[in-house]
C-alpha cells in the first residue's frame, strides 16, 4: 500500500478549465485558509494566463491579487506554472523576461513550479529551474502527454530523464492535457519513465475529460506515482482534474494512506459551488467517453474557445466537423501536444479551414513560426505539402525576416518605461489601456459581491461602528444579536 500526497488544482486548472481563468481574489478569499490547512503537499496558483485575464476581463491586479491568496495561505507550499518560451502571447518570448517573471513570482512567495514545454526545449527548462533554485524553490518538470505514431514510452522517457538529470529538477510531472491515459498504456509508460528519472517522485495530472482520469488515478498509484493532482468537487471533472473527494475515498477503500482533513472538503466545495452559480460558472461537471476527443486531444477549456469562434462566424452547427479538422491538421504539422500554444494553433487553423472553405488559404503568423522552428524542433516532420503552404504564404517572407529577438533585461526595461519588474511583467503582457482600465478599477475586492445580501451588508456595516454593549437587528428575512466582549 502506498502514501499518497494531493496537489490541489482548484484556484489554477480547475478554474481554468470550467472558468476560463475568471477567479478573482475575493472568490477564493474566504476559503483559501482552509484549503491551506486541508494538507495539500502544494496548493497550484499562479500563471501568466491568469494574470492577463485578470486584467483584462476582471479590471483586477494580478500582483495584489497574487499577495492576498499567498498571504492567506502560510502553511502550504504554492506554486506557478510556466512555459519554458513564451509568457502569456502565443509566440516566443524573450529568455530575459522569463527570467525576470520567475524571479518575480518567487518575490511574491511562489516557491514551487513546473515548467513545460510541448516541444520539450530542455535547455531552456533547466535554464529556469536555475533560477528558481535561486529561491529554494521546488521544481517539478513536466511530460507533456500526447498520443501519435511518434509518442512513443521511448520517447517520453527519454525526455523525463533528460529532465530528471538536472539536479534542478526535484520531481518529474507526467501531465496528461485530454485524459486518455488508461492502464494498459501507463503499464508500460510509467515504469519506462521510472526507470529514467531515478528516486525523483513522479506527479500525475491528467484532465477527466474522458470521464476515466479517476480510474487512471488509481493504477497509477500501483504503477508507483506518489501525487496526484485533483480539485475540490464544483471545480473538477468534464475538462478539469479528478476530485479531491472521490480520488481520496477510492484511495482508502483500496488501503492507500492520505495525510488530508477530509472534514474540511465539504466548507471549500460548498464556498465554490455558491460562487460558480452567482457568477454563472460551470460547476459540477460529468463527461461520457468520446472517440473522437482520443483523435483531436483538444483540452477542454480550448473546446469552449472553438465553439466561441464558430458563433462568431454564425456557424455553431459546425463544431463537429472543426473537430475532425483539428484532428487533421495536428498530423499533418507533425502531431504537435495538445497544451498551449499549439492547441490554440491547431485548433484556430481548423476553424479557418472549416470557415473559409479552402484549407490553409490563411495562415496565423504563429503557425509559419511554428514551421520555421522558432517555437523548437517538431516532434515530427511536417506534411511536406502542407509546409511548402505555408512557406509560400502571403504573410511568411515577412514573419521569416523577423525572427525572434533576445534583449536583455535592461533592453526590456528601456523598451517597456519602467525599473519596476512587477510593472515589467503586466506591460509585456497585456498592452497599456487594458492597465489604465484595471487601475482606475480601485483595489482588489476581498469579497465576492454577488454573495452578498443587503442584510449582510447591513451587518458588516454595523460591525465597523458599533460601539454599544448589545445589538439587535431584525427584518423579515433574518435576527441577528451582537454582543460585545471586552478583550482588554
Amino acid at each position: 500500500m502506498a502514501h499518497v500526497e494531493f496537489l490541489d488544482e482548484t484556484m489554477r486548472d480547475g478554474q481554468q478549465s470550467l472558468w476560463g481563468m475568471r477567479m478573482q481574489a475575493g472568490m477564493a478569499l474566504p476559503v483559501s485558509p482552509l484549503i491551506d490547512r486541508t494538507g495539500f503537499r502544494v496548493i497550484d496558483l499562479a500563471g501568466s494566463s491568469l494574470m492577463e485575464v485578470m486584467i483584462k476581463y476582471c479590471q483586477e491586479d494580478p500582483w495584489e491579487g497574487l499577495d492576498l491568496l499567498v498571504n492567506s495561505m502560510p502553511r502550504t507550499r504554492l506554486r506557478g506554472g510556466m512555459r519554458s518560451n513564451a509568457s502569456v502571447t502565443f509566440g516566443v518570448t524573450p529568455d530575459a523576461l522569463m527570467d525576470i517573471w520567475m524571479r518575480r513570482l518567487n518575490e511574491h512567495g511562489i516557491r514551487s513550479f513546473w515548467i513545460y514545454d510541448v516541444l520539450f526545449n530542455i535547455d531552456k527548462m533547466h535554464r529556469l529551474a536555475k533560477v528558481a533554485k535561486e529561491y529554494g524553490s521546488e521544481v517539478s518538470g513536466a511530460v507533456m502527454f500526447a498520443l501519435s505514431p511518434v509518442h512513443t514510452d521511448e520517447f517520453f522517457a527519454q525526455k523525463a530523464g533528460e529532465l530528471a538529470a538536472s539536479p534542478d529538477i526535484d520531481t518529474i510531472l507526467l501531465y496528461d492535457t485530454a485524459g486518455v491515459l488508461e492502464k494498459e498504456r501507463m503499464s508500460t509508460l510509467i515504469p519506462a519513465i521510472k526507470a529514467r528519472i531515478g528516486v525523483k517522485p513522479l506527479e500525475f495530472h491528467a484532465n477527466n475529460l474522458l470521464g476515466q482520469s479517476g480510474k487512471a488515478y488509481l493504477d497509477a498509484v500501483d504503477l508507483g506515482v506518489t501525487i496526484l493532482h485533483t480539485a475540490s468537487r464544483p471545480m473538477a471533472n468534464g475538462p478539469s482534474v479528478p476530485s479531491t473527494e472521490s480520488v481520496v475515498r477510492n484511495l482508502e477503500l483500496l488501503g492507500h494512506t492520505h495525510s488530508l482533513n477530509k472534514t474540511l472538503f465539504k466548507p471549500v466545495a460548498d464556498h465554490f459551488e455558491a460562487v460558480g452559480k452567482a457568477a454563472g460558472f460551470l460547476i459540477n461537471q460529468s463527461a461520457e467517453y468520446d472517440v473522437l476527443s482520443i483523435r483531436h486531444q483538444i483540452p477542454g477549456g480550448m473546446t469552449g474557445t472553438l465553439k466561441a469562434q464558430l458563433v462568431q462566424h454564425g456557424m455553431s452547427d459546425r463544431i463537429e466537423e472543426v473537430l475532425e479538422e483539428t484532428a487533421t491538421v495536428r498530423r499533418e504539422l507533425g502531431y504537435p501536444g495538445m497544451a498551449t500554444p499549439f492547441s490554440q494553433l491547431v485548433g484556430t487553423l481548423a476553424v479557418l479551414n472549416v470557415v473559409t472553405g479552402k484549407r490553409y488559404s490563411v495562415i496565423p503568423d504563429e503557425v509559419i513560426q511554428y514551421a520555421a522552428g522558432y517555437y523548437g524542433q517538431t516532434v515530427a516532420p511536417i506534411e511536406p505539402d502542407v509546409m511548402d503552404r505555408i512557406m509560400t504564404s502571403s504573410r511568411a517572407k515577412e514573419v521569416l525576416a523577423a525572427p525572434p529577438e533576445q534583449p536583455s533585461a535592461e533592453d526590456l526595461r528601456k523598451q517597456f518605461g519602467t525599473t519596476d519588474d512587477d510593472e515589467l511583467i503586466l506591460r509585456a503582457l497585456v498592452p497599456g489601456p487594458a492597465l489604465d482600465k484595471m487601475r482606475a478599477a480601485g483595489p482588489v475586492k476581498t469579497s465576492y459581491p454577488l454573495l452578498s445580501s443587503p442584510e449582510l451588508d447591513q451587518v458588516r456595516k454595523l460591525l465597523a461602528v458599533a460601539n454599544l454593549p448589545l445589538m439587535q437587528v431584525k427584518s423579515q428575512a433574518m435576527s441577528l444579536t451582537l454582543r460585545r466582549h471586552d478583550t482588554a
